[in-house]
């Protein structure tokens, strides 16, 4: 065992490491923006936050009360253990979406109220019931895997169990880039040339960079670094590619991108959640075992609970994670493009555009800050200027 907490501790301590040098320069929100940009990002993030914690709340009250009473099903059900097991897991995927539907319905109303999500209610709800049914398959896939080594693992399905999802995890990120709706072939040839320089300077091989249609649905301007080996890509929404940012600032969103492949981000993604994923079948093994452990169905709405709360605990932990990587590939973009004004101007137009609150509270930047925040990324911008760059 204490081979084990070393190796774990090992493998934590390289994944942590990047190539950012250590502190940042303070920058106050109030040079940056005005005071009514700063009042429209806050009054923006105070709904979501308060939205956030009230449907956690009802989450982990229904779910307790599902773990409580949710036994009484089985009495219903003549599908055997593992299929009983399957019925109550997707019964409770049932309560936890029907929990969620008004808070997200309340987010929606208000995001199309300030112009960020363009989608009709209707859609949005078939939209969400349709995500449902992805989630039913894979809930099903997990306790057939969980149960079926629960029956002759008992309480030692976990060690097995972690290993099997931390390879589904890297599955569902090779395949990830294949399943995103709506690309096509950057249009822009000198956005496209310069990724090709990008590549070159990072010793990347070429990586499609492709554009995503969101106009319809969003305003919100993203773009992100998906897929592994063979499936890699870049994928810039067309809200970033759009005139509200220039040339210059979207070439920074390009060389950000390409430096999550680089680095491997996506590869230490999954690592990270297989390191986790160990101690968290470990905890839900051991509090199942008052059902009868995995093996019995009784425990699966238990097991629902224990996810629920280990993954809300787990929060501050999987941002300062993701946090540290988009550190890495803001560092990584300036050094590509020795451009620290177009990156500045970039992370100010998330505010603009998208009214990022840029300096949130303590308890948001902990619970639903999974980026630098504005005022560190131009933070990160003076840093780096400070390093004997030229441009600032």
């Amino acid at each position: 065992m204490a081979a084990v907490a070393a190796g774990w501790a090992v493998a934590i301590y390289f994944l942590w490491r990047t190539n950012v040098p250590n502190g940042l320069k303070a920058v106050d929100e109030h040079d940056l923006f005005t005071t009514a940009e700063l009042d429209r990002a806050e009054d923006y993030e105070r709904f979501l936050r308060w939205e956030f914690l009230l449907s956690q709340v009802a989450l982990v009250v229904a779910i307790a009360a599902y773990a409580r009473w949710g036994v009484r099903f089985i009495r219903e059900s003549a599908a055997g253990r593992i299929g009983t097991g399957m019925l109550l897991a997707m019964l409770g995927l049932a309560i936890i979406w029907l929990v969620e539907l008004p808070f997200g319905l309340a987010e929606h109303w208000w995001q199309r109220r300030h112009g960020i999500s363009k989608v009709p209610y209707g859609e949005w709800i078939f939209q969400n019931w349709f995500a449902l049914g992805g989630q039913f398959l894979f809930i099903c896939l997990a306790i057939l895997i969980v149960m079926g080594l629960a029956g002759p693992l008992r309480d030692w399905w976990w060690i097995p169990g972690a290993f099997v999802f931390a390879g589904l995890s890297l599955l569902f990120v090779f395949i990830a880039p294949y399943l995103i709706p709506g690309q096509k072939p950057l249009h822009d040839p000198q956005l496209v040339a310069q990724a090709r320089t990008y590549e070159r300077e990072l010793g990347l091989p070429a990586i499609p960079v492709r554009e995503q249609d969101v106009l319809s649905e969003t305003t919100a301007p993203n773009a992100e670094a998906v897929g592994l080996g063979t499936s890699r890509r870049v994928i810039l929404w067309n809200t970033i590619t759009d005139r509200r940012f220039s040339l210059a600032e979207q070439k920074v969103v390009v060389a950000h991108e390409l430096t999550h492949h680089a680095r491997d981000h996506l590869w230490k993604g999954v690592a990270w959640y297989a390191l986790f994923a160990l101690p968290g079948a470990f905890v839900i093994a051991m509090v199942t075992r008052r059902r009868g452990g995995m093996r019995a169905p009784e425990a699966v709405p238990l097991s629902l609970l224990v996810l629920v709360v280990l993954s809300l605990l787990a929060l501050p932990l999987e941002n300062a994670i993701t946090r540290r990587l988009e550190k890495e590939a803001d560092w990584g973009a300036l050094e590509l493009t020795r451009d620290p004004s177009s990156a500045k101007g970039l992370f100010e137009g998330f505010t603009t555009t998208a009214y990022a609150d840029p300096d949130p509270p303590v308890w948001d930047y902990l619970l639903l800050e999974n980026h630098p925040t504005i005022v560190q990324r131009v933070g990160l911008v003076d840093l780096w200027g400070s390093k004997g760059r030229p441009g600032l």
